[in-house]
């Protein structure tokens, strides 16, 4: 069973930046209990605060994971995936680890699809990819903005180390999902944590 602080960081994680009254009412806590936990992992280092002005009154104090409580959330890989794929490059060049990345895509392709044989709606088909997505570690979720389009959210990226390795498997895994979810949509990255964003958020909007 996660602890309370646990849950704090996940829906830090999850979530982004929270006030202390956010993260109570999340946790069905009161914003004092919810304060003193706060307080506890900033003693430890893992949250920070920022003040941003509010509408009315005095500015709210909002909270966010440092870059140690990044660190706590698994990446599935690590260093072994990076060693790896840095031999692979020494020995085979770098045709041979976009030929290892590629062969990656087309088993991945396989799998997701069979998923999600059958699937015509987009709303089925990111359902469908947030329950896949979840089971490998992505923290995925969508939504949709009226008169803009669908937002696909991973808020951790599980195999950050090789992907900060070799961005092959970003630009891999953005073929994957304009596969999965079809011609008819098209799939832009608008937000990507290797380049310092919180989360990777694709927009999916129709074609014209």
């Amino acid at each position: 069973m996660q602890s309370r602080a646990d849950k704090i960081l996940y829906l830090l994680k999850h979530r982004g930046e929270m006030t202390a009254q956010e993260l109570a009412e999340a946790l069905q806590i009161t914003a004092m209990g919810a304060r003193q936990h706060l307080l506890q992992l900033a003693g430890d280092e893992l949250v920070s605060h920022s003040f941003q002005p509010a509408q009315v009154g005095r500015p709210k104090q909002y909270w966010h994971l440092t870059e140690s409580a990044q660190r706590r959330f698994a990446d599935m890989h690590g260093q072994l995936s990076v060693h790896l794929l840095e031999s692979v490059r020494a020995e085979f060049g770098e045709v041979g680890l976009q030929q290892v990345i590629a062969r990656r895509e087309a088993t991945m392709r396989q799998d997701y699809l069979a998923k999600m044989n059958g699937l015509a709606d987009l709303t089925d088909k990111l359902d469908c990819l947030c329950q896949i997505r979840n089971r490998e570690g992505y923290m995925a979720s969508w939504y949709e903005e009226s008169g803009v389009g669908y937002w696909f959210i991973e808020n951790h990226c599980p195999i950050c180390a090789a992907a900060t390795c070799c961005d092959g498997f970003c630009q891999s895994e953005l073929a994957l999902f304009q596969i999965c979810i079809g011609d008819e949509h098209h799939v832009q990255r608008r937000e990507h944590i290797l380049d310092g964003a919180r989360r990777c958020a694709y927009l999916i909007t129709r074609r014209n």
